[in-house]
């Protein structure tokens, strides 16, 4: 048996929200997606009350997935927003979330995942996740963004 051999993938797709900067941004932090990401249930850790802000750190629970979340860099007037994940005996990486304002009312949202596999069954996901399979992930965000935001009319 040969020595593990991590695979990597760097992925980056955008989308457009309906919201001036300000409002799309907010959808990016982890109280935020509460509003549209079904399943999304932050455990907060520091701050425990869930301010966003540089240094914070969260969990998830997907499926039969831990994720242990860090916020690295939160500029709200820039629209940035990155953390870095690890989902242990799986992979690791950072997402990068980028809100660019369009106009007054639209924002355009490019979303960049890194990913390293910790092992060969994060490997086999990493190796999933192609061109394709990442935009069809990045514009399920696009809808449930759409049905979160209708929903709040």
């Amino acid at each position: 048996m040969g020595a593990f051999r991590a695979e990597y993938v760097e992925r980056a797709h955008d989308f457009t929200v309906p919201l001036p900067l300000a409002d799309a941004f907010q959808l990016f932090t982890p109280e935020g997606e509460r509003a549209w990401a079904e399943g999304w249930d932050p455990a907060y850790l520091q701050p425990t009350d869930g301010h966003a802000t540089r240094g914070m750190v969260f969990t998830t629970a997907h499926g039969n997935e831990h994720t242990i979340w860090m916020m690295v860099r939160h500029e709200p007037a820039a629209g940035l927003v990155e953390y870095v994940r690890c989902t242990p005996a799986s992979r690791i990486g950072r997402v990068l979330v980028h809100c660019t304002p369009m106009d007054a009312s639209r924002t355009r949202v490019n979303v960049v995942y890194a990913l390293t596999g910790l092992t060969e069954a994060g490997n086999e996901l990493i190796r999933g996740l192609d061109d394709a399979h990442y935009r069809e992930f990045i514009d399920s965000w696009d809808k449930a963004i759409a049905r979160g935001l209708a929903a709040r009319k």
